[in-house]
């Protein structure tokens, strides 16, 4: 259950959020590296991911753009979008546990940074992770 709620704190990158303003987020290929952190009952070293991905016009000017993803089992509790940047909370249960998870994401043109903070309640104990992200344009998509 908790490699599921790692997986939601990576993913914290991409579709779903209807908005209003298009995002302050300069289309291009762009590098995103995530450092997660755990602390809590069960020791866990840090985790870094590094992920590149292609955000075109079309997707920031998009309904579908966002940077959350909700999985199967999760509420999206509430959200508030601007063109420089997104704050959410969520919660996600499956059998035997429960997360509560808090992001925030800023837009800056070329560079996107954010965290997300994940608290979840098992039988295993409380665990805490936390994420930071950092997004940087480096090029044009190929």
């Amino acid at each position: 259950m908790m490699k599921r709620y790692m997986a939601v704190a990576a993913l914290a990158a991409f579709p779903m959020v209807a908005q209003a303003e298009t995002p302050n987020v300069t289309p291009g290929e762009w590098e995103f590296v995530s450092v997660t952190s755990v602390s809590g009952d069960m020791q866990i070293p840090d985790q870094t991911e590094t992920e590149r991905q292609c955000i075109t016009q079309e997707e920031l000017e998009g309904a579908d753009f966002g940077f959350i993803e909700e999985e199967e089992g999760c509420e999206l509790l509430n959200q508030d979008m601007s063109a420089d940047g997104l704050s959410y909370s969520m919660v996600c249960r499956a059998e035997g546990g429960e997360a509560t998870i808090d992001g925030e994401m800023r837009f800056m043109g070329e560079q996107i940074e954010g965290t997300v903070d994940i608290l979840t309640q098992s039988p295993m104990g409380e665990l805490t992770m936390n994420t930071a992200i950092e997004g940087e344009r480096i090029g044009d998509c190929e």
